[in-house]
């Protein structure tokens, strides 16, 4: 590798495009994201080397490894190029079968096709298939395409052409003029207007600034920015790039936590393939601009997500949150201006900059443009990591291409922004995502976790859960934090135990309210919104605690007792097989018992039972 100018990343542009997608050849392009990584997909890779290596298809055939496809419930996921034929399951020994039919006989492999839910027809595209038809990739562009560990491939893919235009052809003031026209806001949960963010940064006085990625995503069911820099690193570098130019920052840091082993080693990675290209470095594409990346990693506190935070973390203190003002891009890390912006916002820029702000407002509402992307996970049929546009309906995004609730269950309530959000129930399903609507009904955007849930679900046990999990990762360096959500986690479980009094609701929304206005950070003013919403929404669910001390979802296992209906048991056993405790008896064509000495309340009978034979 050598530096490249201008002129020769473009001319580079141009050969590896031609080598990406090469005429003759057939690309088997292996889901290498941490989900498929987990269900196996390395040992395929190794499978279909050697399958091809046997078969001597190794000068028609490459097996190349991408990152996260996106259909984390399909793992392992094999695409072919050209024709983009989407096998799912993959397993090892599929391999000879699918490399004979697929390569050899042309034939599509029908076992491993998808096949729709409802029609049970087989769907061998990848573009048809409805979870990617109804979505809109921006962000997520190279998803599944590329291989994250080739910078070739990305720059095939017009990257680094932005941070060109932007090193040699567009003033600051420019660049910050397309970000404005392009209204993108931050994705990290605020909505903050990015070009403003950077106008602000700018325009502080100060020799040394800093440009910062937070990659610290600890919301539960939330994994955009992992997917984002396992399958396509570069394009959060160029952002990086681009907002130092426009700052005049000459060092830059990306704050992931240590968890994210794959996407740390693809971070370094690409770091290292951007300085020898000189892409990152001194004088980069013969600007005279100097810019360069170091990666530090988080040792998974939830509260170093929030910003000041987490800019302490860098310095080597403790994540505790200080108040605003000053905000970052007055004193930030080392008390210095400081852009910071999470991981999608900053994936975005070289696109808006490569292709013009008004290109990218074409997308979206009309105070949310552009597109978002969601880790879609819970109650739904397809698990996974989407984008979609501005504007779509929770109902499109949990029906359409979540493809709806599972084992003919009901939709109950989604859960937006994590702990810091809110639960919508069904009868706003037709909510636009958009930052102002979805805080209208009482949630927030967050950083795009979305976690649907069926009618099985306790809204006072979710809320329960979220509270668990903030006042375990909260820092206690103010009261309300420390003391108020414990308080609030302290009265959840006396309801969801039948212990719950008249008062509790009550308690409930006035310790709320109060931990809102006077919480330090913004993490624990929005630590109440679970409570809030479900409070709003389901607060007959809270009231059946409380006073007929019941659980109308059937979770909370303190309020429970166990029977099977003998006119409504089938007699299949399935409960039997299921009981871990052993708490079940039943014979062949009779009628099944619980032993309520022995049974443990695990629910398992109860999720297993096809005909609500338990109660």
């Amino acid at each position: 590798m050598s530096k490249l100018s201008a002129e020769e990343l473009k001319k580079l542009k141009a050969t590896a495009a031609r080598q990406l997608e090469k005429e003759g050849i057939t690309d088997l392009l292996i889901c290498g994201g941490t989900g498929c990584h987990a269900t196996g997909s390395i040992k395929v890779k190794d499978a279909l080397l050697e399958e091809i290596k046997k078969k001597g298809l190794m000068d028609s055939v490459r097996v190349i490894e991408t990152g996260c496809n996106g259909f984390c419930a399909m793992g392992p996921i094999m695409v072919v190029r050209p024709g983009g034929i989407f096998y799912q399951k993959v397993k090892p020994e599929d391999v000879p079968e699918l490399i004979e039919s697929q390569i050899i006989n042309k034939t599509p492999l029908e076992r491993l096709l998808y096949k729709d839910p409802v029609s049970k027809k087989s769907i061998p595209v990848h573009d048809d298939i409805p979870f990617f038809a109804h979505q809109m990739t921006r962000v997520l562009r190279n998803k599944g395409i590329i291989d994250p560990e080739s910078i070739e491939d990305y720059i095939a893919r017009d990257g680094y052409l932005g941070a060109a235009k932007a090193l040699n052809e567009l003033s600051a003031d420019q660049i910050i003029e397309e970000l404005k026209t392009s209204s993108l806001r931050g994705r990290g949960g605020a909505g903050f207007l990015t070009g403003l963010k950077w106008d602000f940064t700018r325009a502080s006085q100060g020799d040394i600034k800093y440009v910062v990625c937070n990659a610290d995503e600890g919301d539960p069911g939330a994994f955009m920015d992992r997917s984002i820099l396992e399958a396509d690193p570069h394009s959060v570098l160029e952002g990086m790039l681009i907002a130092a130019r426009t700052i005049d920052a000459h060092m830059g840091y990306i704050y992931c936590r240590t968890e994210y082993p794959l996407a740390i080693r693809r971070l370094q990675i690409a770091i290292d393939h951007a300085r020898k290209y000189g892409l990152l470095g001194e004088n980069i594409l013969d600007s005279g601009f100097s810019f360069d990346i170091q990666i530090y990693q988080g040792a998974g506190a939830f509260v170093c997500g929030e910003e000041t935070a987490l800019m302490r973390s860098i310095e080597g203190k403790r994540g505790m949150p200080r108040p605003r003002p000053p905000f970052p891009a007055q004193k930030g890390l080392w008390d210095k201006p400081t852009v910071l912006n999470n991981v999608e916002t900053y994936a975005n820029v070289p696109q808006i900059i490569l292709k013009g702000g008004e290109w990218y407002a074409g997308v979206g509402t009309k105070t949310s443009k552009g597109t978002k992307v969601f880790a879609l996970s819970g109650d739904v049929n397809n698990i996974g990591l989407v984008e979609v546009p501005m504007g779509t309906t929770l109902r499109q995004l949990i029906f359409d291409v979540g493809g709806g609730i599972p084992r003919k269950r009901k939709f109950k309530a989604v859960q937006l922004g994590g702990p810091s959000g809110g639960c919508i129930p069904q009868e706003l399903l037709d909510t636009p995502v958009d930052f102002e609507e979805i805080t209208k009904a009482g949630a927030i955007m967050g950083s795009g976790g979305m976690i649907v849930m069926d009618d099985h679900t306790c809204m006072v046990d979710m809320a329960k859960f979220f509270m668990d999990f903030i006042q375990d990762e909260s820092c206690g360096k103010c009261t309300p934090g420390r003391e108020g959500t414990r308080r609030l986690q302290e009265i959840l479980t006396k309801i969801t135990e039948g212990k719950g009094e008249p008062k509790d609701i009550e308690d409930l929304e006035q310790l709320s309210r109060v931990i809102q206005e006077s919480a330090l950070c913004g993490l624990g003013q929005t630590a109440p919104n679970p409570i809030l919403s479900t409070l709003r929404y389901f607060r007959d669910e809270y009231e059946a605690h409380i006073y007929e001390k019941k659980c109308p979802a059937k979770r909370c296992v303190a309020l429970l007792d166990f029977e099977i209906d003998p006119d409504l048991c089938q007699k299949c056993g399935e409960c039997f097989r299921a009981c871990p405790a052993e708490a079940i008896t039943w014979k062949k064509k009779e009628v099944a018992r619980i032993d309520k000495e022995k049974c443990i309340k695990c629910l398992t009978c109860f999720d297993r039972c096809k005909f609500g034979a338990i109660f």
